[in-house]
């Protein structure tokens, strides 16, 4: 059986992309506050800066940490290689019993690169699934935020949209 790294290497990389674009396109953007009360852009910057503190001390979301959320989880490889070793070596001590310990290792090293890329497969799933909660927890948090946020605005005279 033979295996072709390019293809492996750029699935890994279609997968780690289309993680993260998942995590970049769910996070809610910073809503836009308009002065409805005339209000200089120091004073809105200075609005801005205590309604950051209250939105964050009144649900206990910190926009920064959040973004600063580590990247997405990504399956690791070389199950197939590891999975072709074991079996190999498994198929060898089976072989040898039997007469053949050449072709007793080329049949567990077939059986276990299987079981390898099978491993590998269910990694990945296991990966993209925790990798979609983050991203939904992250995007709920950064919503509970930003209605707290843009509360705040409000009360401050600002039209938020």
């Amino acid at each position: 059986m033979t295996h072709n790294k390019g293809w492996g290497t750029a699935l890994g990389a279609a997968v780690l992309m289309a993680a993260v674009g998942v995590q970049a396109q769910s996070m809610p953007p910073k809503p836009v506050a308009y002065p409805a009360k005339g209000q200089s852009a120091q004073q809105q910057a200075t609005d801005d800066g205590a309604c950051y503190s209250w939105a964050k001390q009144s649900t206990g979301v910190d926009p920064a940490v959040v973004a600063q959320a580590p990247p997405p989880q990504q399956a690791q490889g070389g199950q197939r290689v590891q999975g072709a070793a074991r079996g190999a070596a498994a198929g060898a001590v089976g072989g040898a019993i039997a007469g053949d310990a050449g072709k007793g290792a080329a049949a567990g090293a077939a059986v276990g690169t299987v079981v390898g890329g099978s491993r590998h497969r269910q990694e990945r799933r296991q990966a993209e699934a925790t990798n979609q909660q983050t991203a939904a927890n992250q995007q709920q948090a950064m919503g509970t935020y930003w209605q707290a946020w843009k509360a705040c605005m409000g009360g401050k005279g600002y039209t938020v949209q």
